[in-house]
């Protein structure tokens, strides 16, 4: 039954596209795109954990009895349950300590003393064409009927977010599956408290070369940003599996470099979409994978470990990098703890460059510490330099060296 819903999703999401891109804009700096202070979960007594050790990494629509074995991958939210809430469903979860985010029926309802809930799920993709019972698509669902399911649901709980997930049409100028009026995007992120949108760049875009559009994925939480005018949180949903594309999926490098480019810009929670249809249905798909399932373990580790990082303030106007080859842009967001400073940087194209770092506030001596690359780079004048293959992803952790002077702000 997962795979009906699901189906009736995907059938939306790969929809042909017309045409290829021109060639691609510059990326925004991620600097500006990720200053969010703090997590921003304080607000919802029976929201997200507001912890800064606490960061959102979820699997889309995926079956109660298998929340161990996601735990095992350092997941630690389901987001969609299929036809529920259920008592069964909740019981199950609240068994293995895995909070969700799911639909606010007549069961959900009952439970909002229950931790298990950690927000409400309104509905899915209103914004593509949506399908018909007679068969083919129909318009969009109008952001004014979104805008009174969300009060609706706010008067029957104010102390949960909801959450509401946009396709790809916000960031793919040429999605013909959308079913609205570009216009009608900042409406419907108003209602909302979390918005969120999903694009799957190598295999849910029909482009022969979709791998050359990962940072699809940057500019549309850009434009959530923007149309919200940075006053909702912000998460989006990944690719890790082939979904409905038989011939592709995305390597554990590219989804490596998607999940950084979110974060960067800001995202404050991860989905990952893990449902293969093709060429085979497989509900769990990225946990028959091994590889992609150690590949996405190592990322949700790192991200775990370095959450109180993320969730602290971003510091705008200290750093910057110049890029040898001006067509790959890299996208950097700065952070600083205690007595270090971390530079988050990400290459957002598919090609190689070489990175030259300025960073101010450092001593005349200082080492940026590769993290989990075992290697350190030296840093004079807080300058240093690095390369960057494809989709690189570097997080440099930068500390003084003992014995040099601070230099001035």
């Amino acid at each position: 039954m997962i795979e009906k819903l699901a189906l009736i999703v995907i059938g939306t999401l790969l929809m042909p596209t017309v045409g290829l891109l021109g060639a691609p804009p510059a990326s925004a700096s991620g600097n500006a795109a990720a200053s969010a202070q703090g997590s921003g979960y304080a607000r919802w007594p029976n929201g997200p954990s507001p912890d800064p050790s606490y960061f959102p990494l979820a699997v889309w629509l995926q079956d109660p009895k298998k929340a161990k074995d996601y735990q095992a991958l350092g997941i630690n939210l389901y987001v969609g349950l299929w036809e529920g809430p259920t008592e069964r469903q909740l019981q199950l979860l609240r068994q293995a300590g895995m909070q969700v985010i799911c639909d606010q029926n007549e069961v959900g309802l009952q439970h909002v003393g229950d931790s298990t809930i950690v927000a409400w799920l309104q509905g899915d993709e209103p914004d593509n064409a949506q399908p018909l019972p007679e068969g083919g698509y129909g318009p969009a669902i109008p952001p004014e009927r979104i805008a009174a399911t969300y009060e609706q649901m706010r008067r029957s709980d104010p102390t949960r977010p909801v959450l509401l997930n946009l396709g790809q049409g916000v960031a793919n100028d040429e999605w013909v599956g959308i079913g609205c009026d570009r216009s009608a995007y900042p409406e419907y992120v108003k209602a909302c408290d979390i918005v969120s949108f999903d694009i799957y760049p190598v295999v849910g875009i029909r482009k022969p070369d979709g791998e050359n559009y990962l940072w699809y994925v940057a500019k549309g939480l850009d434009r959530l940003r923007d149309w919200s005018g940075g006053a909702k949180v912000i998460w989006n949903a990944l690719e890790c599996t082939r979904i409905s594309n038989p011939d592709k999926k995305a390597t554990p490098h590219q989804v490596r470099a998607e999940v950084w480019m979110s974060l960067i810009h800001g995202s404050r929670g991860i989905i990952y979409f893990v449902h293969q249809f093709e060429p085979t249905f497989v509900e769990a798909a990225l946990l028959a994978d091994p590889e992609m399932s150690q590949a996405v373990k190592a990322i949700n580790e790192q991200i775990l470990s370095l959450a109180p990082v993320l969730n602290s303030p971003s510091v705008p106007d200290i750093a910057t990098v110049e890029s040898a080859d001006p067509a790959v842009p890299m996208d950097v967001m700065v952070k600083r703890e205690a007595d270090a400073t971390y530079l988050f940087v990400v290459g957002m194209r598919n090609a190689p460059t070489h990175g030259a770092f300025q960073v101010t506030g450092l001593g005349p001596t200082a080492a940026a510490e590769v993290l989990g690359e075992a290697r350190t780079l030296p840093v004079v004048n807080g300058r240093f330099e690095d390369d960057f293959q494809p989709y690189d992803v570097h997080l440099y952790r930068i500390t003084t060296q003992p014995g040099a002077d601070s230099a001035d702000d």
